[in-house]
């Protein structure tokens, strides 16, 4: 059996305002407050995982054995199959040491010819962990297709590029409330609730 969480607040294992933020929002209603390792001061560990869950585990522990609190990770990228999976675990290199995602974008739109439509799907995996090294895991995935030139300037990373099966805009035209019901991230955030936290307190 999953371990519940029984915490008011929890290190968001990431130095990524866009995640943090999305993140904060999903734990919100559980009456939990959220702090990143980034405000905390803590380093980022190097991602030597084999996959989305084996980085994201990495993360959530080095944060977690760090601030002695518990801690959520995320690592989550774009997996394009005619590109070989690609960028996927590296998406975030991709957009290089500046994190620089409209440089990531370009490379999609140029290693595909710019070929819009082409299928694509984010995978989001949530690693928690204790301080005392119990970890939880969880995955989502929301497929969708590439569209270029990019649109929308709401969410992060490659959002403006991607339109989520079933809808005619992209993630960075979509509304945050609408992306946090259908993204990768709420879906893997589902699975969190329902094996480690209570009911939301709707306040």
């Amino acid at each position: 059996m999953a371990r519940r969480l029984e915490t008011k607040r929890l290190v968001v294992a990431s130095h990524n305002p866009g995640k943090v933020g999305e993140i904060g929002a999903l734990v919100a209603p559980f009456g939990i407050d959220t702090v990143s390792a980034g405000d905390l001061g803590l380093d980022e560990p190097e991602e030597t995982g084999a996959d989305f869950i084996a980085n994201a585990l990495i993360k959530s522990r080095a944060a977690a054995s760090a601030s002695g609190e518990p801690a959520l990770a995320d690592d989550s990228g774009l997996v394009v199959p005619a590109l070989g999976g690609a960028p996927g675990l590296f998406s975030a290199r991709w957009a290089g040491p500046d994190k620089d995602f409209a440089v990531a974008m370009a490379r999609v739109e140029r290693d595909l010819n710019g070929a819009g439509g082409t299928p694509a799907h984010f995978t989001c995996a949530l690693a928690l962990s204790w301080p005392d090294g119990h970890d939880e895991s969880f995955a989502g995935i929301v497929e969708g297709a590439l569209t270029f030139p990019g649109r929308g300037a709401r969410g992060f990373g490659y959002d403006p590029i991607f339109v989520p099966r079933g809808h005619d805009i992209t993630f960075g035209e979509m509304d945050p409330e609408q992306k946090d019901r259908i993204s990768h991230r709420a879906k893997a955030f589902a699975h969190l609730v329902a094996a480690c936290l209570d009911t939301p307190d709707r306040g």
